[in-house]
């Protein structure tokens, strides 16, 4: 399954490479873009904004702190 994954703090980061580990294809976009480098290292695919990530996803996962920060990667 294709899936975006938009918030990598302490919750989110683990989450998408257990997605990974799981076989699933993973693009992802963090606020603080440095944070997406250990996902890409793991397999996954960087995003330049959220609705890039969600784009071509079958599912888009958000773990923000609040909703203006997923920046409308839920409208396509």
């Amino acid at each position: 399954m294709k899936v975006a994954f938009v918030g990598l703090g302490t919750m989110g980061t683990p989450m998408a490479l257990n997605l990974l580990k799981a076989g699933h294809e993973v693009t992802v976009h963090n606020r603080t873009r440095d944070r997406e480098l250990s996902i890409a290292e793991a397999g996954g695919q960087r995003a330049e904004s959220p609705q890039v990530a969600a784009k071509s996803s079958e599912i888009v996962i958000t773990c923000v702190s609040d909703t203006p920060r997923c920046g409308g990667c839920h409208s396509r």
